[in-house]
């Protein structure tokens, strides 16, 4: 069974070479106990003894493999193939490797046996230079060396420490195992030759990589039980690849003001630890915390640091959002197909009114997908001939099938000067724009939690949508036949934060009860009843102020004006909106009033028809039947 092992790999590794997947034999290990210097989080760890068949040496497993020891998954004689590794150099021109992601293509019960007649490469190197054997030069029952190559490495049997969240350097890894990685000193200066950002692992304690910030966050502070304080983060590129770095408090006030977007740093000593990858769309396992020992410092331009990209993309096209998980951080590219309106909304979180533009995307693989800007980047949108758009850590919403929404901490390039875009455009001039895409932005999938699906009215009904904890929601073509104009108003509270109703005094002034203010003045909001049908039924539906404004073509202060002053126009308002055909997206819920449960439907948003795009899907609808 030799055959099945990666003959001589282990030896080639220790010189430097590069190696995609090897496969080994797994003839021990050892568990390494966790010190109770280290804290409470302390977690034990893992050695094990690899084998090529030619050689052997050791190697630590990462902690998030422990529980394939612990479950017996890896077990003794298994052959296991190393799908990623690191191999960190030491002081003394050492190596020792990490196994980060391994798989078992053969378990210990099955194979049984040593395959091979192995020796240590640290015996076989000593061996080479001509010397005594490793084991006269070591007390009996002293192992295999830990590291790559030499013969005074730690024996394999001594306990190197475990992994502390805390470490010496803010590497945060401590106590003897970070000692051990850097010859046992712990301290000492950084190397002067920056090592690559996707060499760093949290089992190095002394590092320096050469990176260009790319994207700098405004600083944010919070505030709760359990204090208050500030952070900002950044993104740090070289040629090797990204990690984002996020800095809390002091660090904030040390370094915010000196780090400038496009400039190229040194950057020592951060705490690095797994990556939470809800917030950002950088492929890295690890990201950085900046601490007390952190150093930052310029790097000159020159023909080195030119070559570093100014901003790391790794795109996704638009037909891999329908299998990208919702919440997911992403990275996209696109033709800017359409572009809609802007429009505000209030939330339910803040209570204030934002605003919001949403974007159709178009890519090669001939998919559309809507794209949500917010705030000023929604306002200050202004680019017609259908730009190439490029989006770094864009959110993925289950919103209407797959939509994409823009972050603060997003960014966001306008026709980049990038092979892509060039690559895109041209596809666009020159095929793109003449061919029928079909959105994934607008498909039957799940109703719930704020999905959407296409279905009827009768279908709505059918269906029993809106029956269970949670509203439902769903996306249907529809007309509205009938709008009462009474009680289609009020006068609400003019504070920006406050849409409550106010009581008039009778001296000129309004009172808000909410805000316990009084005011000189009111805003109109609408609160519109209108009555939409499809081919199969009717439904009442109510829109709150920005779908009502869309649907009556008027703003609310307009309307209450008019109201009173001329009913004539008033009542043109609403004549002129009826009859009107609508995409519309509604939120359905059973609720109860006065000990009665009524199906409540309720506009959030609507478009008018866009013919082309819904005969477009019309006839994808036609073709998906065809081929059930």
């Amino acid at each position: 069974m030799s055959h099945l092992l990666t003959r001589g790999a282990i030896k080639e590794i220790a010189d430097g070479q590069d190696y995609t997947k090897p496969v080994f034999q797994l003839l021990a290990l050892k568990k390494l106990s966790a010190n109770s210097s280290s804290g409470s989080g302390a977690t034990d760890r893992y050695r094990l003894l690899l084998s090529d068949g030619v050689h052997s040496n050791s190697a630590m497993l990462a902690v998030q493999l422990n529980k394939l020891v612990d479950d017996s998954t890896m077990e003794l004689f298994s052959v296991i193939q190393l799908d990623r590794f690191v191999c960190n150099p030491l002081p003394d021109n050492r190596r020792v490797m990490i196994v980060l992601e391994v798989s078992i293509l053969q378990p210990g019960s099955q194979v049984k046996n040593k395959i091979g007649n192995p020796i240590s490469l640290a015996q076989a190197n000593q061996q080479q230079k001509g010397g005594p054997p490793v084991s006269a030069q070591r007390p009996t029952g002293m192992q295999q060396s830990s590291g790559f190559g030499g013969g005074n490495a730690a024996p394999m049997g001594q306990n190197l420490g475990r992994p502390s969240s805390t470490g010496s350097g803010g590497s945060g890894y401590g106590g003897s195992f970070a000692n051990a990685m850097v010859g046992g000193s712990g301290m000492g200066s950084p190397p002067k030759k920056a090592q690559p950002i996707n060499s760093l692992t949290p089992y190095q304690n002394r590092w320096t990589i050469k990176a260009r910030i790319s994207n700098k966050s405004t600083i944010r502070t919070w505030s709760n039980s359990k204090g208050e304080g500030k952070l900002f983060s950044m993104d740090l590129v070289d040629t090797s690849g990204e990690i984002r770095c996020t800095a809390f408090r002091d660090q904030v006030d040390k370094f915010y003001d000196m780090l400038d977007i496009g400039k190229i740093y040194y950057v020592s000593k951060g705490t690095l630890k797994p990556a939470n990858k809800q917030y950002t769309s950088i492929q890295n396992d690890y990201e950085m915390v900046l601490n007390q020992e952190t150093t930052i410092s310029p790097a000159e331009e020159d023909a080195e640091t030119s070559a570093i990209p100014k901003i790391a993309y790794d795109f996704r096209t638009i037909a891999q959002l329908e299998e990208i998980a919702k919440d997911t951080m992403i990275d996209i590219i696109g033709v800017v197909k359409s572009t809609g309106d802007v429009t505000t909304i209030t939330t339910r979180a803040t209570n204030r009114e934002v605003s919001k533009r949403e974007l159709q995307l178009l890519d090669e693989t001939n998919k559309v997908v809507n794209l949500t800007l917010w705030g000023k980047e929604a306002e200050d949108f202004n680019h017609p001939d259908n730009p190439i758009l490029a989006v770094k850590g864009a959110r993925v919403s289950d919103f209407g099938g797959r939509s994409l929404s823009v972050l603060q901490s997003s960014l966001m390039e306008v026709n980049p000067d990038i092979p892509k875009a060039h690559q895109l455009k041209g596809w666009y001039d020159n095929e793109g724009c003449h061919q029928d895409a079909q959105s994934i932005s607008d498909q039957r999938g799940g109703g719930g939690g704020g999905g959407t699906n296409w279905l009827s009215l009768a279908e709505v009904r059918n269906q029993n949508l809106g029956q269970g904890e949670k509203a439902d929601y769903f996306t249907t073509k529809g007309t509205v036949i009938f709008l009462r104009k009474e009680n289609c108003m009020y006068m609400a509270c003019p504070s920006p934060d406050c849409n409550k109703k106010v009581l008039e005094n009778g001296d000129g002034t309004y009172r808000c009860e909410k805000c316990d203010k009084e005011h000189q003045t009111f805003k109109y909001r609408l609160l519109l009843s209108a009555n939409v049908a499809d081919a199969t039924e009717t439904q009442w539906v109510t829109c709150f102020q920005d779908t009502a404004e869309a649907i009556l073509g008027q703003k609310a202060d307009y309307i209450g004006n008019i109201r009173d002053q001329d009913e004539a126009a008033f009542n043109q308002v609403f004549q002129d909106a009826s009859f009107k055909p609508y995409i519309f997206k509604m939120r359905v819920k059973m609720e109860t009033y006065n000990d009665e449960a009524r199906l409540k439907c309720t506009c959030v948003n609507a478009q008018p028809l866009d013919y082309k795009e819904y005969s477009k899907k019309l006839i994808m609808d036609i073709r998906n039947l065809a081929q059930s």
